[in-house]
């Protein structure tokens, strides 16, 4: 063996004991060295059969349980307003207690919280469908179970996440590294499957490859063996040349959303946490990255206590964010490949409680958003009369909606996904 095969051996095992050794804060996707998915020399993405490459789907998690009564308003129901006389939304053209809705479905007098501005331009532009009373069966109260509900896709809320399967069912069995990309500090449940593991990272400047000197720079010699994607003197095929090529997928991947990220984006943003967090997922987008899964979360929904105020913050930062991300994707020419599904693990509770808030609710509103969905209102406004215990009864099965996604947009086998069949209105127009 040369010197310089020896020493890159040296390198590629030196760093790669240090990122496995850091494998709690670094992106996941190196574990799966551990699930011994040895894909052949050189695969692609785009060559796996049933995988559409063109297609792009990114989910936002309202952390908290938003409250979806003051989200998507019934403001032409009285009952709606007899039980919430402090945080009631006003009719259009009649503010009360901070606002009067926007226009959505006039005939039925629903309307959407006065400061979703950003979700109104894209209703108007149709790009927003709203589906209404979205819940599950036996509804669990408690923000994580609940949440582990939704993100499983499964009613008991255990074993792997719905997007995890989702790519360990389109991969056969060899996701690549990158197909799943989630911006924030831990990678949540719902993009975990039983083979694949997706890439987690908070901020792409702590996104950094491990292998580099004290000054910062690689040796130039392992930055030889990075841009080759080989290692002088490992066998093809072997585990050492598996390890090998999860490092360089590792070294590379970080080094990709890192340049792409630090390009100027085609529009001004907000300045908000989730904005900042879409904009991340912008600039992969625009990178031309192969990942089909991006997922990204806003908190601050539990609002037990004077709502009007901050929960007029939160649909400000959601509306305007989102607005300004689909306008990216359409200055990129992206727009028509992306599909942005927002949900939240459960509503809030019909009656307002004695503090100016909401407490723990069941069903909600979920959102889809882009130019291949069917825009406006969908499926059934939950009656405000025929209650369970003070709460809404849902009208659509959340996995219904998974089931629209996966199936029509992502043209996955919703059968191995989700395990059942769904029913839902249309949703998705392509």
């Amino acid at each position: 063996m040369t010197d310089i095969n020896a020493y890159s051996r040296r390198v590629f095992i030196r760093q790669g004991a240090l990122l496995a050794s850091f494998a709690a804060t670094l992106p996941h996707f190196i574990q799966q060295s551990a699930f011994g998915m040895l894909a052949p020399d050189g695969s692609m993405l785009g060559s796996r059969p049933g995988v559409p490459d063109e297609r792009i789907m990114v989910v936002v998690q309202l952390s908290g349980g938003n409250d979806g009564l003051n989200t998507v308003i019934p403001y032409g129901q009285s009952e709606y307003h007899n039980a919430r006389p402090g945080i009631g939304i006003g009719e259009p053209g009649k503010p009360k207690n901070g606002g009067a809705a926007l226009q959505l479905d006039q005939a039925n007098g629903i309307g959407l919280h006065p400061n979703l501005t950003g979700f109104k331009e894209l209703h108007d532009a149709g790009s927003l469908c709203v589906v209404a009373g979205v819940g599950y069966p036996n509804p669990n109260r408690s923000h994580f179970a609940s949440m582990d509900i939704w993100q499983s896709g499964r009613p008991e809320g255990k074993g792997t996440g719905w997007l995890g399967r989702y790519v360990d069912a389109s991969c056969n069995g060899n996701p690549a590294a990158d197909m799943a990309v989630a911006v924030g500090r831990t990678a949540p449940l719902a993009m975990t499957g039983a083979r694949s593991t997706p890439i987690a990272f908070e901020s792409a400047d702590l996104f950094r490859w491990l292998g580099a000197d004290k000054n910062g720079a690689m040796d130039k010699e392992y930055q030889a063996m990075v841009r080759a994607g080989s290692l002088p003197g490992v066998e093809a095929g072997s585990q050492e040349s598996f390890l090998m090529r999860t490092a360089l997928d590792a070294q590379l991947t970080s080094d990709r959303i890192r340049a792409a990220v630090s390009k100027k984006p085609l529009v001004a943003y907000p300045g908000s946490a989730l904005a900042k967090q879409l904009q991340t997922v912008a600039a992969m987008i625009r990178d031309g990255m192969k990942t089909r899964v991006y997922y990204v979360s806003m908190g601050g929904f539990d609002t037990h206590a004077n709502q009007p105020g901050g929960h007029a913050n939160l649909m400000r930062q959601l509306g305007d964010a989102v607005l300004a991300f689909q306008k990216d994707l359409a200055a990129q020419g992206n727009d028509g490949r992306v599909l942005t599904m927002c949900f939240s693990e459960f509503g809030r509770r019909v009656r307002q409680n004695a503090s100016n808030g909401t407490d723990h609710g069941t069903a909600g509103p979920m959102f889809l958003i882009g130019p291949g969905v069917q825009p406006g209102l969908q499926g059934k406004y939950p009656s405000l009369t025929d209650l369970d215990g003070g709460d809404l009864k849902f009208t659509t099965d959340f996995r219904g909606v998974y089931q629209e996604v996966l199936g029509k947009w992502m043209k996955a086998d919703t059968q191995s996904v989700l395990g059942g069949e769904y029913a839902a209105p249309g949703l998705v127009r392509v």
